[in-house]
């Protein structure tokens, strides 16, 4: 009996490795919203990484993180690194491409508790009447590590609601200054 369990776990586990094997290796995590703001005063919040604490959702995650800014105060060359708990893990970021009001480019790193990099992007359209869409996006490769990841954890989902959540708080700030 005991062999038995063992030969059906062994399959199991083998057919799990399979799958994953033959997953897409490529993903991009995509969300839009549009703001009452100008796309010169978004990309001002975007693009000064100082000011990400106001509204990215990592930062409520470990309101505890080390945070160490480095290079240009804002724009390409301007970096972020942080280190924190599980939730937020270790990693950096740089600006790669800046482009006014219009595309910001970043590298990011992970280190802990998953290694990888990816691009992130934050793309403003204005759309008439004071509005801007701000698109943030993020591409990557996956390992086979995360690729078996992938299979019980929804990666679009997971990141995406992060990402929903940071474009509703920079949202809720920029409306709000827009207002003052």
């Amino acid at each position: 009996m005991l062999i038995k369990i063992l030969l059906v776990l062994a399959a199991i586990i083998a057919v799990v490795l399979i799958i994953a094997a033959f997953q897409p290796a490529d993903f991009q995590v995509v969300r839009s919203t549009t703001i009452a703001a100008s796309p010169e005063a978004l990309f001002a919040e975007v693009n000064d990484l100082h000011r990400w604490p106001a509204w990215s959702p990592y930062e409520k995650l470990d309101p505890a993180m080390k945070r160490t800014f480095e290079g240009a105060p804002a724009g390409v060359g301007a970096g972020y690194a942080w280190d924190g708990n599980k939730e937020v893990g270790t990693g950096r970021m740089a600006i790669v491409e800046s482009r006014p009001a219009e595309l910001i480019r970043l590298k990011l790193e992970f280190f802990k508790p998953m290694a990888g990099v990816c691009e992130a992007e934050f793309n403003f359209k204005p759309e008439g009447g004071g509005r801007t869409t701000v698109t943030w996006s993020m591409t990557g490769t996956n390992n086979y590590l995360a690729k078996i990841f992938c299979l019980f954890m929804n990666m679009d989902k997971m990141v995406g609601g992060q990402f929903a959540q940071g474009l509703a708080d920079l949202k809720t700030l920029a409306e709000t200054a827009a207002r003052k």
